[in-house]
């Protein structure tokens, strides 16, 4: 467990990062979102959060950051193009200038460890990314890495599936009548609930141990087409028409056709014995309903 830091920074303060500054507001931590929008300010005011205006992009405004002895979340996505992050290069540029925070808690992607081919895949599985997004992220854990090791400062890498919750679902796509394969051509895919990784996020920023590696995810994989048939149910809403995989490749977009052409099922369990997250929502028949309610 780490000792106590000061204060607490949300770097890329979005949805999942304003669930984790709430819960560091219940303990009672002072909690700095950054964010780049009027709007966003606005709305982590309302939340009880102090926005500091900033962008990643602009090294000149990444002055005088709260980082001394603080707890910081790294949530910011990279650049949408490219095969490396620069951004996360400018924040750790920004650190290295600075008094040093208490720790640093990164999220990044199970895309990292590229198709395994249905295969059930620990944090040793080597990274293997196939797709630019997926090398992206893999070089943002790289350089945070290499930053941690040069300044002794502790990291924890969570590597995360796809996020469902209120406001994540594929409402739209399925009301557009967007295909999904036939389910035996259907890769594995796997996800995580929003409260359920946030709550992972504020045990890794507290109790995990230094320089360690986490899947998190709720370790009930399916289909990526009996996911869409399930929230398909959940709004009442006929079931997408299926396609075969050739068809696929003719009418779907690149970045689709990138996720079909991944499959792996996430073993989850050092998250949940070492780092001891208890899932709410452990599969999607217990995450589903609460995306229709208040607590989604």
């Amino acid at each position: 467990m780490t000792s106590a830091a000061t204060s607490v920074l949300v770097t890329g303060c979005g949805d999942i990062g304003e669930r984790v500054a709430g819960l560091e507001r219940s303990a009672g931590r002072r909690v700095t979102g950054l964010i780049r929008s009027e709007a966003s300010a606005r709305r982590l005011r309302a939340a009880g959060i102090q926005p500091l205006m900033a962008d990643l992009d602009v090294s000149a405004s990444l002055r005088d950051l709260p980082v001394k002895n603080a707890l910081i979340y790294y949530f910011a996505p990279p650049p949408g193009k490219g095969v490396t992050d620069p951004r996360m290069e400018t924040f750790v540029s920004i650190l290295d200038s600075s008094e040093l925070p208490k720790r640093v808690v990164l999220i990044s992607t199970t895309g990292v460890y590229g198709d395994c081919r249905g295969e059930w895949v620990t944090e040793d599985r080597p990274p293997n990314p196939q797709a630019d997004r997926a090398k992206r992220r893999l070089a943002a854990e790289t350089v945070l890495r290499r930053w941690s090791e040069k300044n002794s400062v502790p990291i924890v890498i969570l590597r995360v599936p796809g996020i469902y919750g209120r406001g994540y679902l594929p409402e739209e796509r399925l009301r557009a009548r967007d295909p999904v394969l036939h389910e035996e051509e259907s890769p594995f895919s796997n996800r995580i609930h929003a409260d359920d990784l946030a709550r992972a996020c504020f045990i890794a920023g507290h109790h995990a141990n230094p320089g360690t590696l986490y899947n998190v995810s709720d370790g009930h994989p399916t289909t990526m087409t009996d996911f869409f048939y399930r929230v398909a149910d959940a709004f009442g809403i006929p079931h997408p028409p299926a396609i075969t995989l050739e068809q696929a490749r003719r009418r779907l977009g690149a970045e689709m056709l990138s996720y079909l052409a991944e499959s792996k099922r996430i073993d989850n369990r050092r998250m949940r014995e070492e780092l001891g997250v208890e899932l709410m929502y452990p599969d999607l028949a217990a995450g589903l309903p609460s995306c229709f309610d208040r607590c989604g």
